[in-house]
């Protein structure tokens, strides 16, 4: 049985000067709401990510100049291509315990430095060993960042604003998929691209330090002399809890059947539509493109009272009714294709529910960074098993009977969102 917000509260009260005063209703957030939004903030760390998702999707562009270079085998790029997932996958929750301790800014512009080093020692690589090695230091760079984006951007801003705000972060990483994607067919040497994506990294991260201003001073005393068993007891509370648990749990099934169907839509739009490599990537970044679009109606529908559980239903509804039918029916190209950009439009509506979801259900700062990094662990899970599983399928059964498991996904996150719909009624939220 999962604890109960109170339940949890009580099991993990240990000194912390930050902590409300005890007349304080124990659902308000730990720090006040911003005076007003920062949006010159919000849209510096937003660039920063986009940024950030080019080093995840960096090395799926340049695998043939890889290979020709290094001498790699297709085993050896799955691995370079797999080690942020993997990272994510064990590491999540201990990043935002991390960013907990020493404060969400510090560890964004820490974790875009990280890139920025291992993208620039990346370009002298002479090795899959040596390569490897910085891809692992981008990795741990880009987790520290993308798990302390939702504690920054939900401590400089307005309550009314955070639907609109968590809308325009979650697009951060389909945006920098659809722009790699895009612009992938230019790619001239990938040692050129890897320094690129080094200054990239540090222009970012300079910006983020001079536009992002840092937690109180108060705050960060605060946070720097909580114990480690206290954020510890902290993370062990978010991770059992229904509601993160939940959120985490339909992340996971979204990622699944998105990572699936979009690994394998280049190579179903060459097939059925007799595109070339280059056609097909342009019109797969489209599609990835349309879930930017998704992300940012659920902002607009959310500040309009829009319920997060029906959200998350919905899309997970619609991605599965389209996946289902891209495999299983023999469409003509253009239909075919067009559920392609149905199913990622649809899609967008998740993240920016179950992000914010989070920013709701754990309203303490430093939980919040807790509850994304359970999220991201959850992305991470449905990224490393989606393509492997569906290729296994589609393998030993053919196209069509890849309807299966993205059905059974989809079934699954709905029945997720409808179970959280009672953890948002307990906090007393709009989710």
């Amino acid at each position: 049985m999962f604890p109960t917000r109170s339940a949890r509260m009580k099991s993990t009260s240990l000194p912390f000067s930050a902590q409300p005063p005890s007349d304080t209703a124990p659902d308000r957030p730990a720090q006040a709401d911003a005076a007003s939004t920062d949006w010159r903030a919000v849209a510096a760390v937003f660039g920063a990510g986009l940024i950030a998702a080019l080093q995840v999707g960096k090395t799926a562009i340049a695998l043939p100049a890889l290979r020709a270079d290094l001498g790699l085998d297709l085993r050896a790029g799955g691995w370079l291509m797999a080690v942020f997932g993997l990272l994510g996958l064990f590491a999540s929750v201990p990043a935002g315990a991390l960013v907990a301790r020493l404060g969400d800014r510090r560890l964004q512009v820490a974790g875009l430095a990280a890139m920025a080093l291992g993208s620039a020692l990346g370009s002298q690589a002479d090795s899959l060993t040596a390569l490897m090695a910085t891809r692992v230091l981008e990795g741990a760079g880009f987790l520290l960042f993308a798990v302390a984006g939702a504690s920054v951007l939900q401590r400089l801003s307005q309550a009314r604003d955070r639907a609109v705000v968590f809308a325009i972060w979650s697009c951060y990483m389909p945006a920098g998929m659809a722009l790699a994607l895009a612009t992938g067919a230019a790619l001239d040497g990938w040692r050129g691209y890897w320094e690129l994506n080094a200054l990239l990294c540090a222009a970012a991260a300079l910006a983020l330090h001079w536009a992002v201003r840092a937690p109180s001073a108060q705050a960060a005393r605060a946070a720097a002399a909580r114990p480690w068993r206290a954020i510890a007891a902290d993370a062990w509370a978010v991770a059992g809890a229904r509601g993160p648990l939940l959120l985490a749990l339909a992340f996971a099934l979204y990622a699944l059947q998105f990572y699936a169907l979009l690994s394998f839509l280049p190579t179903l739009l060459m097939q059925r539509m007799q595109v070339d490599a280059a056609g097909a990537g342009l019109l797969s970044g489209a599609a990835i493109g349309a879930n930017v679009l998704g992300n940012l109606a659920a902002g607009a529908l959310l500040r309009r009272g829009a319920r997060r559980w029906r959200l998350i239903a919905l899309a997970s509804a619609t991605m599965g009714l389209s996946a289902a039918a891209v495999f299983a029916l023999p469409l003509p190209a253009t239909v075919a294709y067009s559920l392609c950009v149905l199913f990622a439009l649809a899609g967008g509506l998740l993240p920016a529910s179950t992000i914010g979801g989070a920013a709701e259900l754990e309203r303490d700062p430093g939980r919040i960074a807790i509850a994304v990094g359970l999220l991201m662990q959850g992305s991470y899970l449905g990224q490393v098993i989606g393509p492997s599983l569906f290729g296994s399928v589609v393998q030993a059964a053919g196209w069509p009977a890849a309807a299966w498991p993205v059905g059974l996904a989809a079934l699954g996150a709905v029945a997720a969102a409808v179970a959280l719909r009672r953890s948002f009624a307990a906090e007393g939220g709009r989710g």
